[in-house]
């Protein structure tokens, strides 16, 4: 553990456990960076669109650095709204990708007023999912719950509530932020947990009511601010009770896809339909939806 007052901190890619002092609170702050912003670049996402990424991101890092096994954390909402879904893929390592899939038409028809659209009206009705994925020799635990509130925090409370009975609150930003090099995307965020009570602790409610007020504090404008540390992002909403930084860990852009893995996807195709792939120039052409790779394959040789 760290005294938060003496430690500079890490700006970005880093998600940083947090312990109030003598409370039964415990908590992460995730800021993102370079990450986030290699993530919503590599597609041309509306803004309303990519803000729903980028919080999604966000949130995908501060849950799955708790987990404590090796494995992946994927978070996803689909509905029936303009935006069909998201999804970000989350390895215990530290990696971070995502997707969205949307129809051009209906966002922009949704952006026209003064209020962007949050995840509600992007997604409409619809599920958010959490999926633990533990590797190949272990079953999967899925999660669901209905979207509501207009973003994906709100979904995550809800999640946390009905799923674990675990009292949480969790507030994300994302937005753009221009440092000298022109605009680059950022994302942060910021969750809160109650530890139950026991015998040595008592009755922990009345603590959990004075941390939430002061969580609720928390400007997004701080969550994405390039210059703001974590401990002094923290220092400024729980110095009144003292805070203590626990592990940092750091996070990155990646992509699972490989020519070994395109390989696999292809054989699932029939030869007529691998026939009906191939491109003018005698190629198969293959994008990754997360990072938009293109892999140009060899035509099968005709039998």
């Amino acid at each position: 553990m760290t005294d938060i007052a003496s430690n500079p901190g890490v700006l970005d890619d880093v998600v940083s456990a947090f312990q109030i002092e003598g409370l039964p609170v415990r908590g992460r702050v995730v800021r993102l960076g370079d990450a986030v912003d290699q993530v919503l670049t590599r597609h041309a996402y509306p803004e309303p669109v990519a803000n729903l990424l980028g919080e999604a991101c966000a949130l995908a890092a501060l849950v799955g650095s708790s987990l404590k096994f090796e494995g992946r954390l994927i978070i996803q909402a689909q509905g029936d709204g303009p935006v069909r879904y998201v999804v970000v893929d989350y390895d215990t390592s530290g990696g971070l990708r995502g997707y969205c899939r949307f129809d051009p038409e209906e966002v922009a028809a949704l952006s026209e007023g003064f209020t962007r659209p949050g995840a509600k009206t992007l997604l409409g009705g619809g599920v958010f999912i959490m999926t633990l994925d533990q590797g190949a020799d272990m079953d999967r635990y899925q999660g669901v719950t209905p979207i509501e509130g207009e973003t994906l925090a709100l979904c995550a409370e809800q999640y946390f509530a009905q799923s674990e009975q675990t009292p949480t609150r969790v507030r994300l930003a994302v937005g753009q932020v221009d440092t000298g090099e022109g605009p680059k995307w950022r994302a942060g965020g910021i969750l809160i947990q109650m530890i139950a009570g026991d015998q040595s602790r008592g009755d922990t409610q009345d603590a959990w009511t004075h941390v939430q007020a002061l969580f609720e504090t928390t400007g997004e404008d701080e969550l994405v601010d390039p210059t703001l540390t974590t401990p002094t992002l923290l220092w400024r909403l729980f110095n009144e009770d003292g805070v203590r930084l626990l592990e940092e860990k750091p996070m990155r852009a990646f992509c699972r896809c490989s020519d070994e893995r395109i390989a696999v996807v292809m054989d699932s195709f029939s030869a007529e339909e691998v026939a009906d792939m191939v491109e003018p120039d005698g190629k198969i052409h293959v994008t990754c939806e997360y990072c938009s790779r293109v892999y140009k394959l060899d035509a099968p040789a005709a039998a």
